[in-house]
């Protein structure tokens, strides 16, 4: 499990996905709250374009400064809206981005094995499969919704109009094609209580595997 990147560990690094608005992020603290170490593959990508850092850089070159709030940070809905519906400059902007969150999760990942030889890592990942990321975890987790739950959800969370929610949705592999690939699925729309017992269950048996 693992061993790749760590000879000597036993831990278990799980990849966490599904598709938009689907609810990984309500998952995730469900895992975290049981004691799994949760990478917040997201917050990685935020922390790789702050002002100044070499990925900012780059996108400013690529995409110009009109991406950028007047703080100098990204602005993420305007730069979502420039690249999304745009495969091109999604590929170039995901290679601006994803070493650089690779080398940080990987670092994560030993950090904790070290911590504690038997830990569950959840790397919350959106384009898990996309990104070719599943080939270097141990097991995949993929949170689904219906569609209309995804459209309403990006409506209200993003202030989407349907067209919009609905590009962004079409961006991302398909669920049903995520769905077969998965090692255990979650569905992000049940009831609150349930889902919880189903995340306690299935970390205590990965727990059991680590």
């Amino acid at each position: 499990m693992c061993s790749s990147d760590l000879s000597s560990a036993v831990m278990i690094l799980v990849g966490l996905t599904g598709g938009i608005a689907t609810g990984k992020s309500t998952v995730a603290g469900m895992f975290k709250r049981c004691g799994a170490v949760v990478i917040d593959a997201d917050r990685l990508a935020r922390e790789a374009v702050q002002p100044g850092k070499p990925a900012w850089r780059e996108i400013v070159k690529a995409f110009g400064k009109t991406i950028l709030n007047p703080d100098r940070t990204v602005n993420r809905p305007a730069l979502g809206t420039t690249v999304f519906g745009h495969p091109a400059k999604l590929r170039r902007l995901e290679h601006m981005i994803h070493p650089r969150v690779a080398r940080e999760q990987r670092r994560l990942t030993q950090q904790a094995a070290k911590k504690d030889p038997r830990a569950v890592v959840i790397y919350d990942v959106p384009l898990l499969f996309e990104a070719g990321i599943d080939a270097r975890v141990d097991t995949i987790i993929v949170v689904t919704a219906d569609r209309e739950t995804q459209i309403a959800r990006l409506k209200k969370r993003n202030r989407l109009s349907r067209a919009e929610a609905l590009r962004r949705i079409k961006s991302q592999m398909p669920l049903a094609d995520k769905r077969r690939r998965a090692d255990y699925t979650l569905s992000g729309t049940c009831p609150f209580p349930q889902l919880k017992k189903q995340v306690r269950l299935l970390y205590q048996s990965l727990r059991a595997l680590a």
